[in-house]
């Protein structure tokens, strides 16, 4: 009997701790295909763990309608057929909490998606096409074949490792219609290759694509996944690979020159549309498959004079930034300035962030010849960013070159020579934050002050729904707030879920407001809005 009562009331209990135990959060680890063709509409596979379905979705940008579907882990994407391209940030949610961020891609040219075929390339129909394609497993190598004519360009071009997170470093090839490779590319873009290839006979090609782990382990051999996902875009169409200038006035931004691949006559010049509110602006035009980022700068923006030698230097204001070019080989660029006795200036050049093979070296020297620093790379980065400080009055001159004396069109750089102007930034360790009723959360944000910067900062959250408490604090210089701070969130409200921001505001008001970001797990991304879930509160337990 006694037996009896000890099993009925360990069953009991357990029967309690189901009924309270709280379901998990949904997770995310990627979406299949990771993107699609504007004005087309796709079925897309959410890949990782839901314990509710269906579930509410978030995006960042209008122009794509995202929906789930009745199948668990389906959802069902529209693209309006005027959504700019570019990306998209994805966030699925339910009660429980809500995923990581996941990046969807609008493209402009047709879209497929890769269908495994064994032993045999997969046979495109035409020369410009996205695949959205996955080396599903250790071995697999994908073959596209695509028909080519004599005198073509035809550019190829992975989107993987750096936009999408795939642990993979991949490597492009092209075979002739004999099955020679006659091109490839390993890594252009970090760990995503690109390469063009201009064709010599009419003749059936084939593209290929296989990867190594992006972080070396103890395989030998071709790797592969469910986490190796990729883009591929092919075209003999127009293909951007930057601008020129590489920056613009914001006041006055007008046209620059579209360098790439097969641009044509019509669209050699592009004019740049401006947003206040953003620090870039993106040059999209229907000849091209794909778009790039023009800097905006509220300063003089310039180019480089040929001949900017050494007995021809190009003088340049302060502040500036100037856009330039080594070319050809062994070409190394000259620029004057003049500067005041301790006077704090920032000398930035950036090349390989913008995607341009340029590894840049930067001498500063004075009026005399004599060298006062020389530059190659900073830290782990190939980029140049220089804290100069004149030591007199006077005239210096800056020399750029390339570390290994190469040169050519795209060896591109950005120049800014500009007084480093006080600021800060504010970072979160986590997107995402959740909650009960009457408990208190709470978001640690790191503070730095940067150049000088030395007064109090407000932080406070934005964009909260109503039925939260949540005081702002303040960081001061000197005090334990100095560096960081911690924000805490009460909710009186339930069943609360959505974005929301931790903005930044100096005291004084003499700068703009700066939003926390974080880092989006899992891709070289940041996100300055983070997610609030407040739970229901706990079904109380059975006596």
């Amino acid at each position: 009997m006694m037996t009896t009562r000890i099993l009925l009331a360990s069953l009991i209990a357990l029967l309690a701790a189901a009924t309270t135990a709280q379901a998990k959060p949904p997770t995310l680890d990627r979406l299949f295909p990771p993107g699609a063709q504007r004005g087309q509409t796709v079925a897309v596979t959410a890949s990782g763990s839901f314990e509710h379905w269906p579930v509410r979705v978030w995006s960042d940008a209008p122009g794509v309608e995202i929906s789930p579907a009745k199948e668990k882990g389906q959802l069902s994407v529209v693209v309006s057929s005027d959504a700019k391209p570019g990306v998209r940030w994805i966030r699925l949610s339910d009660e429980e909490g809500a995923t990581a961020l996941r990046p969807f891609v609008v493209g402009v040219l047709p879209e497929l998606v890769e269908i495994e075929s064994k032993d045999k390339p997969i046979v495109l129909e035409s020369s410009r096409v996205t695949i959205n394609g996955r080396l599903g497993k250790g071995g697999d190598v994908d073959e596209f074949s695509v028909p080519l004519k004599k005198g073509e360009t035809l550019v190829a071009a992975v989107d993987a490792n750096g936009l999408l997170g795939s642990p993979m470093d991949a490597v492009l090839q092209v075979a002739s219609p004999e099955g020679f490779v006659v091109a490839q590319n390993d890594d252009d873009r970090g760990f995503d290759p690109r390469l063009t290839f201009e064709v010599p006979v009419d003749g059936t090609y084939v593209v290929r694509i296989f990867a190594f782990p992006a972080t070396p382990d103890s395989t030998i051999g071709f790797a592969g996944g469910d986490a190796y996902i990729y883009r591929l875009t092919l075209t003999t169409g127009g293909f951007l690979d930057y601008s020129y200038p590489l920056a613009v006035t914001r006041s006055d931004p007008g046209q620059v020159e579209a360098h790439g691949w097969n641009v044509p006559e019509t669209a050699k010049h592009l004019a740049v549309a401006t947003d206040a509110s953003h620090d870039r602006a993106s040059l999209v035009h229907p000849d091209f498959a794909n778009t790039v980022d023009v800097q905006l700068v509220a300063h003089a923006a310039l180019t480089e004079q040929e001949p900017s030698d050494p007995a021809h230097p190009q003088a340049i204001p302060v502040p500036s930034t100037l856009t330039g070019r080594i070319a050809p080989a062994r070409d190394q660029d000259i620029f004057t300035f003049n500067a005041k006795k301790g006077q704090s200036l920032n000398v930035v050049v950036e090349s390989q962030s913008l995607g341009a093979p340029l590894d840049p070296v930067l001498r500063v020297t004075d009026h005399q010849g004599k060298t006062l620093n020389e530059v190659d790379d900073n830290g782990k980065e190939l980029d140049i960013r220089l804290a100069f400080t004149p030591p007199a009055d006077g005239e210096y001159r800056l020399s750029i070159r390339d570390l290994h004396g190469q040169g050519g069109d795209r060896f591109v750089y950005r120049l800014t020579v500009a007084a480093p102007e006080p600021d800060y930034e504010l970072t979160l360790k986590s997107d995402r934050l959740t909650l009960t009723p009457d408990q208190a959360g709470t978001f640690e944000v790191t503070i730095e002050r940067k150049n000088g910067f030395n007064g109090p900062i407000d932080v406070r959250f934005d964009g909260l729904p109503e039925g939260l408490n949540a005081p702002s604090v303040r960081s001061e210089p000197g005090k334990d707030t100095e560096k960081k701070v911690t924000l805490s969130l009460t909710a009186t409200a339930t069943a609360l879920s959505g974005p929301f921001r931790v903005l930044g505001s100096t005291a004084d008001g003499a700068m703009l407001e700066r939003p926390a970001r974080s880092v989006i797990e899992g891709v070289s991304a940041t996100t300055d809005r983070p997610w609030l879930t407040v739970l229901k509160p706990a079904a109380p337990k059975a006596p």
